[in-house]
């Protein structure tokens, strides 16, 4: 199919198989998906795990003749799945603003999307005066890991960690903050301005595929309320609030991602 953007995406490729779609969400890059997934696949066979940095974030472009809105992030995604995927039925998930990019995928190619899993979505309200976070809260605190660490990573850490802890602190800084730190801040606010989809994803009708909403009750960045919401236009969806999770939800309770997601996989795939 013709390209509509001409702009590329980097992209990491695992497995063979049917293909497993991942999208970040907004300023960190694909290791954000990469390093909570591959636990899950590499214990499975059969799936192709494709993981592409969204335009300005990670190493893809966002040239500005070309990137300025959703709509247009949404396109170059739409250019990568004919260009990777084509009409291959695929497993799709999203993270946060990748959970939103998601939701607009899985309404658009509901016969070619077999599962949709969302984890910390931004739900239909995306950083408006109507959306409702929730309030952080540190509930496993450790002072002296914190008293440890140079002061930018501190402060970027304890802006968003509700479980401080020698693990999730180590995978914060190998599948986050590497992508906050490399990301184009400048494109992102050009980006921003125009941060609402044209169509919103729920304005079409249900999407009826075995469905996952992973959202943290301690979640300061989307919450969980919003996206309870989305229920109504998922009928085979489980959602789950967890508590002691926060925005990055997936290294904060990994065991209990894990199963989830792979309860969903199971859903599927039966």
């Amino acid at each position: 199919m013709p390209q509509r953007t001409q702009v590329k995406l980097h992209f990491e490729e695992r497995g063979e198989g049917t293909p497993v779609l991942a999208v970040h969400g907004w300023e960190p890059d694909h290791r954000l998906m990469l390093g909570c997934l591959e636990p899950i696949f590499t214990q499975r066979s059969g799936y192709r795990r494709l993981y592409p940095d969204l335009p300005s974030m990670g190493n893809s472009p966002a040239p500005a003749a070309k990137m300025n809105s959703s709509d247009d992030v949404l396109a170059a995604l739409e250019d990568f799945i004919d260009d990777h995927i084509g009409t291959e039925p695929f497993l799709l998930l999203g993270e946060s603003y990748g959970g939103y990019l998601a939701r607009a995928i899985a309404h658009t190619r509901r016969e070619q999307v077999l599962g949709l899993a969302l984890i910390c979505p931004s739900a239909q309200r995306v950083e408006t005066a109507e959306s409702r976070p929730a309030e952080r809260r540190v509930l496993r605190p450790d002072p002296d890991l914190i008293a440890s660490l140079d002061e930018h990573t501190a402060e970027i850490f304890t802006s968003i960690a509700v479980v401080e802890s020698p693990e999730v602190l180590r995978r914060f800084c190998e599948e986050i903050l590497p992508g906050l730190e490399i990301a184009d801040y400048t494109a992102m606010e050009r980006i921003r301005q125009q941060w609402q989809l044209t169509h919103e994803p729920e304005d079409d009708d249900p999407v009826t595929c075995p469905t996952l909403i992973l959202t943290g009750r301690q979640d300061d960045s989307v919450g969980y309320l919003d996206q309870f919401e989305l229920l109504g236009h998922y009928p085979r969806a489980t959602y789950v609030a967890l508590d002691s999770a926060g925005h990055n939800l997936q290294i904060e309770q990994p065991a209990v991602f894990e199963a989830l997601v792979s309860e969903w996989i199971d859903r599927i795939t039966v």
